[in-house]
């Protein structure tokens, strides 16, 4: 995916900046966010083959897939042959993916397929009736967990999130979670501007803006320009810049110290000298 990334910080006592309009809940956001990224074939191969080597190296068989969006992961889950739950909670994101279903029900993996709508802070009693023993894995990935805002300053509400993704896990099971690397664009810095999940054919540009209040950054604000058939549509997304280490320490807060976390960057195994785009966090619920 081709981008310019511009950062500007803003510091202000948090009122929003005026600019481009959100379109998220007129549903705007998610048409176009289909189109960019709905073609499962423009996934990049090492995203595919990570997941997938991961989850089958894990012996996972059931996945929870807390932020399907328009279901592009969880098509390619059910492809490879895992049994699927699929979540969000946007009913404008969800039906594309109840469309996929319903296009594909003749094949028994789809119709086999459950997309339910649900929230993070509520996710266990919302799909109480699908967890059973419990998930082989639960995904939450392409930074949607940093849609997710901290609304009392403490990131109790984040952390009631990670709370709930745990719990629906079966012992041993693994949560896989992502962010952008925030602490890179926070600083002053940009992180790479090549997406490492899907090549899409569109070009977009994306300016960045950092909201800091009270001295920290609270709001990362990106505005995207995105080609299509019908010329260019922009819209607006805000994102929780979570900081690596502090996001290190509430999954191992929640996870408790002594499990398994692994941590990868852009895909591979971070060294010193890599700065990458995206983390991948991978912890397992204790036995």
């Amino acid at each position: 995916m081709p981008e310019s990334e511009n950062t500007m910080f803003m510091r202000s006592n948090g009122i929003s900046a005026e600019g481009t309009r959100d379109q998220y809940a007129d549903g705007k956001a998610a048409k176009v966010w289909e189109v960019f990224i709905g073609d499962k074939k423009s996934r990049t191969k090492n995203y595919c083959d990570f997941l997938v080597d991961l989850l089958r190296n894990k012996g996972c068989r059931r996945i929870l897939d807390v932020a399907c969006g328009t279901g592009v992961d969880s098509i390619m889950l059910v492809e490879e042959g895992f049994e699927v739950v699929s979540c969000d909670a946007s009913d404008k994101m969800l039906k594309y993916a109840l469309k996929e279903r319903w296009e594909r029900r003749k094949d028994s993996r789809f119709d086999n397929w459950v997309i339910e709508e649900a929230n993070w802070l509520t996710l266990y009693d919302d799909i109480r009736d699908h967890v059973h023993g419990g998930f082989d894995a639960v995904i939450c990935l392409g930074n949607s967990f940093a849609h997710m805002p901290d609304n009392y300053g403490d990131q109790r509400e984040q952390k009631q999130a990670i709370r709930n993704f745990e719990k629906c896990l079966k012992p041993g099971g693994i949560l896989c979670i992502d962010h952008r690397n925030y602490d890179s664009i926070c600083s002053g810095g940009s992180a790479p501007s090549k997406s490492i999940y899907y090549n899409s054919s569109h070009m977009t540009d994306i300016k960045t803006s950092v909201l800091y209040v009270g001295g920290k950054p609270n709001i990362v604000t990106l505005d995207y320009l995105i080609s299509t058939d019908d010329g260019v549509s922009e819209f607006r997304l805000s994102y929780y810049p979570h900081q690596l280490e502090v996001f290190k320490k509430i999954l191992k807060d929640i996870f408790g110290n002594g499990s398994y976390h692994d941590i990868y960057g852009d895909f591979k195994e971070i060294t010193d000298s890599d700065i990458p785009a995206f983390y991948i966090h991978i912890i397992e619920k204790s036995k």
